[in-house]
């Protein structure tokens, strides 16, 4: 088990006061690198990976990352040479994936709203599956996979009813929420598909939440899946996939994490019987532990409740704070004297919104404007969820690996953004192909 906080963790600790990721120090990477800016550690990212294969591979679980949580291409690409396949949500995404070097054939498209031009780049890209999501959805599959002389293979995504026990938005199989199909409405719809030409049904997917660390949620919902796949192929179905989703949660802030041994029995206890070909879409697990954002603290201001730290990074380049509650640990990049007493700080960003706080962290030392922070467990959510708001720069990402680093997505500037928005020619739409009906200006008689 991992150490978390500021006694590091194998990858991250500090040297002579100084905070380093793998054999790098982060002051020396703030030197030539402006603040903020996202750090990940390779070797960390292949622990995370190597740790979860071989929990999950011994019962011959496969593992496709979910991209959302990191889709930077770098850290695709890491992953895709250990062995790892991609889930992805949108048609972005798979040309991320595929740039990145990752087999079409290694790609499952999850996500409710696809459009038919992504679920064509798909077909033809030759992926593994796609995770359809309504019959409205398995209907536009079929048309497009039709239009374009392909045979689309899909899994259909139950909705177990099943609360994973987190934050509201990041729930997301209670019968409220948006993505998948009823349970009990599932093999119904499978057989209607299975019979199209177009269409190859190869199975059953479910994905009940993020941030999960309480294993009871799983063992309900993989239970309901089993008891779907055995009912299915009592009618006569064939189901030889079972993608089971992720959602594994992350230790920080003090709490162990999930025990992933634990979680693996989970899956063989409950669908191992089945001969299934099983899937796990892991994101933040593989990622959220090995990525830090890095900041200046710009001012320090007296309030009613103790001192509060302005920094330079805000809710557009962590957003999970503002949109999840979500309290990420704070590392300095100089390690505070033990005997040091100091205050709680209460730290914010520079947006022009209410919601642009990080939380409240003792144990920081004295701090001084000027400093260098990290916030940690940044790996997952972070960046993929940063935004250009307030017209601020779109935060650089950086891979280190042992005593070197690079930047692996370049800082995009308000010069850069500017270029975006030059104006075209201004255009006249084409008349309609039918006939025109007279002009009749509003308020005339």
């Amino acid at each position: 088990m991992e150490t978390q906080g500021k006694k590091g963790r194998g990858w991250l600790s500090y040297r002579a006061g100084d905070l380093h990721v793998e054999d790098v120090s982060l002051s020396k990477v703030a030197e030539a690198m402006p603040t903020p800016f996202y750090c990940y550690s390779a070797n960390a990212i292949r622990a995370s990976y190597m740790e979860l294969s071989a929990a999950v591979g011994k019962i011959g679980v496969s593992i496709c990352f979910a991209v959302k949580a990191n889709s930077n291409i770098s850290v695709l690409r890491l992953l895709s040479e250990l062995g790892c396949g991609m889930d992805i949500v949108s048609g972005g995404e798979l040309e991320r994936a595929l740039a990145a070097g990752v087999p079409a054939s290694k790609i499952i498209f999850s996500g409710v709203g696809k459009t038919r031009a992504e679920i064509a780049r798909a077909l033809k890209a030759g992926i593994h599956q796609i995770n359809v999501e309504s019959a409205a959805e398995i209907a536009a599959v079929a048309e497009v996979a039709r239009a374009i002389g392909k045979r689309a293979p899909i899994a259909i995504r139950a909705n177990p009813d099943v609360d994973a026990n987190t934050h509201a938005k990041i729930t997301t199989a209670t019968k409220e929420s948006k993505f998948g199909i009823a349970i009990g409405d599932v093999a119904d719809i499978y057989a209607e598909a299975a019979a199209l030409p177009e269409l190859e049904a190869l199975g059953v997917a479910v994905h009940i939440g993020s941030q999960i660390q309480d294993m009871a949620p799983f063992r309900r919902a993989f239970t309901a899946m089993a008891d779907l796949v055995t009912s299915m192929r009592a009618r006569g179905l064939v189901v030889p996939r079972l993608d089971r989703g992720g959602g594994i949660g992350i230790a920080d802030d003090g709490n162990a994490g999930p025990d992933i041994d634990a979680y693996a029995n989970i899956i063989h206890e409950t669908v191992g019987h089945l001969g299934c070909q099983v899937t796990v879409e892991p994101g933040r697990w593989l990622v959220g532990r090995a990525g830090l954002l890095v900041t200046e603290l710009l001012y320090l201001k007296d309030m009613a409740n103790g001192p509060m730290g302005i920094v330079d990074a805000g809710m557009n380049d962590l957003m999970r704070p503002a949109l999840y509650d979500a309290h990420h640990p704070v590392l300095p990049l100089r390690e505070p004297a033990s005997s040091e007493t100091a205050p709680t700080y209460n730290l914010v960003g520079p947006i022009c919104e209410s919601s642009d706080k990080f939380g409240s962290y003792e144990g920081l030392g004295k701090l001084n404007a000027g400093d260098l922070l990290a916030f940690d467990c940044g790996g997952a959510y972070g960046a993929s969820m940063a935004s250009t708001y307030n017209s601020r720069d779109l935060v650089a990402e950086v891979l280190v690996q042992g005593d070197r680093f690079r930047t692996v997505r370049r800082r995009q500037d308000i010069a850069e953004m500017l270029k975006l928005e030059q104006a075209g020619e201004w255009q006249v739409p084409a008349p309609s192909e039918r006939a025109l009906e007279p002009v009749i200006a509003l308020g005339s008689s």
